[in-house]
């Protein structure tokens, strides 16, 4: 039998549903929220709010889109197919991760169906499973995104263990820092990858912080950035941007592929992987690609509506955790910061 799960993703500023069946996709809803763009980050109860707004909508359309429904209303019947709820439980936003928490369990009651909590950084792993090219286990992967930065080891869907990360900040934190510095509106990640492709990389030079082991660090890269531009003029930053973009981005790739590298060097594995917002950099997606051919690799890069937050990571997470009767309680609560388990 078939075994449909009905994800919710809701630990930022996206809300987002989906639908797997046997583990393929057959919807990925996301609903963004234009209104932080003014405050230039995220502002959570604001982002609370909107969730609450968007949450009834997203789910609707993505179990429509899954069943092909196009009536304006949803058959009851068709919510008895669905096996399991599954939803992102840590970590994030506290009052996001509460709007979908709580859709969620209440959702389970009601259709007397089981209750799967995800972890949102695990989801990022797993979302490497969805595309048909997927790697086999072990395998490595770089997570990246606005608040962590890690290397796991996959040893299966279950079984990841975090060899290495960030101990101060992490690298989407540099992008976004680095563009509100450069005066970028919100959200700057993107910007300084649109604006790296018209640059030198070379051009400046930033401090690489030399951390042992596999652990990364940005607070250093981040306040070398900071003292170089307030030694420079308005017009030099304006008339610099695209090379300043470049050097930055440069910079944060190569800290992250340097390590990369060593972590394939001590386990011997060499299928390598990447995943969270910041994969969807064009430098990060390129370099990598350019080292797997130079070392033999196995490369494998997400599509880009796998990389930043979305449902689908949850729903492919949650199909292993089914076939593993791994279910939660409805007691249980969200966390803002939980630490990665395997």
């Amino acid at each position: 039998m078939a075994i449909t799960i009905l994800a919710i993703e809701s630990s930022c500023d996206e809300t987002a549903a989906a639908i797997s069946v046997d583990g393929k996709i057959m919807s990925n809803i996301i609903a963004g929220q234009a209104v932080h763009e003014k405050y230039g980050g995220v502002v959570p109860e604001l982002a609370s709010r909107a969730h609450m707004q968007n949450i009834v909508p997203v789910v609707d359309q993505a179990i429509k889109d899954a069943f092909n429904i196009g009536s304006e209303k949803l058959p009851p019947a068709i919510l008895e197919k669905i096996d399991a709820i599954a939803f992102t439980q840590a970590p994030g936003l506290i009052g996001c991760l509460l709007v979908g928490a709580q859709f969620a369990k209440s959702l389970a009651l009601s259709l007397n169906k089981p209750l799967i909590a995800v972890h949102h950084m695990q989801a990022h792993v797993l979302a490497n499973l969805i595309p048909e090219n997927r790697p086999s286990f072990p395998f490595l992967c770089l997570t990246v995104s606005g608040g962590h930065t890690q290397i796991v080891l996959a040893k299966s869907p279950l079984d990841l263990e975090v060899i290495g990360q960030t101990i101060d900040d992490a690298a989407g934190e540099a992008f976004d820092k680095t563009a509100k510095l450069l005066g970028l509106p919100y959200p700057g990640g993107p910007l300084i990858d649109k604006y790296a492709a018209l640059g030198n990389p070379l051009k400046f030079k930033f401090a690489e912080p030399q951390i042992p082991e596999l652990n990364f660090s940005f607070s250093g890269l981040k306040t070398s950035v900071l003292y170089f531009l307030q030694k420079q003029s308005p017009e030099f930053i304006q008339a610099n941007q695209n090379d300043l973009c470049a050097s930055v981005q440069y910079t944060i790739v190569q800290i992250l592929l340097k390590k990369i590298k060593k972590a394939v060097q001590q386990t011997g594995v060499n299928q390598v992987c990447i995943a969270g917002g910041v994969s969807a950099n064009s430098g990060l997606r390129n370099g990598l690609t350019e080292m797997g051919e130079k070392h033999g690799w196995k490369t494998f890069i997400p599509a880009f509506e796998y990389c930043t937050d979305n449902a689908a990571m949850i729903a492919i997470t949650a199909h292993y955790k089914y076939l593993a009767a791994d279910f939660a309680q409805l007691d249980i609560n969200p966390s803002a910061r939980a630490e990665f388990e395997r």
